[in-house]
């Protein structure tokens, strides 16, 4: 079997996302026990790669293996309370050495493939202090992130690592959870993507309770939720506290509370993870998002009147075609609208055409909306419904967004490359023209 075309439709969507990623901000959260296995130098090659194409890429490197293994060695006990290490002053100059020996791993790994790295201390910290009782000592949590200098070092070109320690206004050191580093970071960086990337073997219907509405892969792994589905998640599986998959998706809701659009939990061990997570439609983790997703819903019948109202001054400047309201509820499952308190200001439809193509069309935003930019969100969430229902193409017909639609991705083209149901409803008294988008 030629392979060939898929090879190139392969290369195309990586150039199509790497366009899109360019510029952005993906922190990395690298468990020890991923930085100590054998795929960590094709991992750093895959890191090497996102940044020469144009991704600003940040790292927190993980030691709780390391720092066990470093204390047994000096048989120094610290306890442990709900998973947080209580840390002695004897203890800390021994957490720092593993600390700094997981973060200088990293750094020398990425200097052999000629990058440029820098482990600094842009980390305030203050102690945890008595909690419930507790004294957890030395232990601390994030006070303050040099935002500004960590920047600096990325417009420099090189890649920041940050070990899991962090200094007091008068220099004393304190032990943090690498993992609550990594989604405090993200959010202070306003990154678009946090990868948190461990000994993670996916979340299955079969080892946790799952709500059946979350979209799931061919193998039956849990690819992505929203917000309100990873909360949902974490009340039905509250029994599993010490969980990995657990710790990570509240750290994820902390990050996507903060401004992180998307959150994935990947797999370290596993070659090119994060490649084919940032690369392919349902990747190879899962994804907990918090942009577009938040304010779009699928349409209900109660909404036709809304949307009736939303799309009537555009079909009356020749923008889109008209549509009853005994239409729109006759298609209102092709439907999404974009909402904010319960109003709606956007649409739009995804009409299928076989079991590879589909349309974009009804796109409609409330004029006192446009620079919001919901009918790019709309838009997206449609091409990811697409994507996930497996179509080849879609395409849309517009009479005088042309360049909007360029913009997107969409490229020209004729009535021809349309599927023969639609060509028969083709107006060509309107002359709307085509745009494709390969998927």
């Amino acid at each position: 079997m030629d392979t060939s075309n898929d090879h190139v439709e392969i290369i195309r969507e990586a150039f199509r996302y790497t366009q899109a990623f360019r510029g952005k901000t993906f922190v990395f959260q690298l468990d020890d026990a991923v930085v100590t296995d054998p795929v960590i130098s094709a991992l750093m090659r895959d890191l090497v790669l996102l940044q020469r194409a144009g991704i600003r890429i940040v790292l927190v490197a993980g030691a709780r293996k390391r720092i066990d293994e470093v204390l047994e060695r000096y048989r120094i006990t610290c306890d442990k309370r709900e998973g947080v290490r209580i840390s002695s002053s004897e203890a800390i100059p021994f957490i720092k050495m593993a600390a700094f020996d997981i973060a200088n791993r990293i750094m020398t790994s990425l200097s052999g493939l000629g990058v440029n790295a820098v482990i600094g201390n842009w980390v305030r910290a203050r102690s945890l202090g008595v909690v419930e009782g507790v004294d957890y000592k030395d232990a601390g949590a994030v006070d303050k992130i040099r935002v500004d200098l960590l920047r600096g070092v990325v417009d420099q070109g090189s890649i920041p690592i940050l070990p899991c320690i962090g200094w007091s206004p008068a220099g004393k050191p304190y032990n943090l959870s690498s993992r609550e580093l990594a989604a405090d970071l993200s959010s202070a960086l306003q990154a678009s993507k946090l990868f948190f990337v461990a000994e993670f073997d996916g979340i299955f219907p079969d080892r946790y309770a799952v709500d059946a509405r979350i979209e799931t892969a061919p193998n039956g792994r849990v690819s992505r939720m929203n917000v309100d589905q990873a909360r949902h998640f974490l009340s039905i599986n509250t029994e599993r506290p010490d969980d990995l998959a657990i710790e990570l998706l509240k750290l994820a809701l902390v990050a996507a509370g903060g401004g992180v659009e998307r959150v994935h939990l990947v797999d370290g061990r596993s070659d090119g993870a994060i490649l084919r997570e940032i690369f392919s439609n349902l990747g190879v983790g899962t994804m907990i998002h918090a942009n577009q997703y938040q304010s779009i819903r699928a349409m209900r019948r109660e909404d036709v009147t809304d949307i009736y109202r939303l799309m009537r001054p555009l079909v009356e400047h020749g923008l889109l075609i008209h549509r009853s309201e005994s239409e729109l509820a006759d298609r209102h499952e092709d439907f999404v609208v974009f909402e904010t308190d319960g109003m709606v200001h956007g649409c739009g439809a995804l009409h299928l055409y076989g079991s590879d193509q589909g349309e974009i069309a009804a796109l409609a935003v409330d004029r006192m909306y446009d620079h919001f930019g919901i009918g790019q969100r709309v838009t997206a969430y449609l091409i990811d419904r697409a994507r996930a229902a497996g179509l080849r193409r879609i395409f849309a017909l517009t009479t005088q967004a042309s360049d909007w639609f360029e913009q997107l991705g969409f490229t020209p083209g004729t009535v021809d490359d349309i599927p023969a149901e639609k060509q028969e409803q083709y107006d060509y008294k309107r002359r709307s023209r085509v745009f494709l988008l390969d998927l």
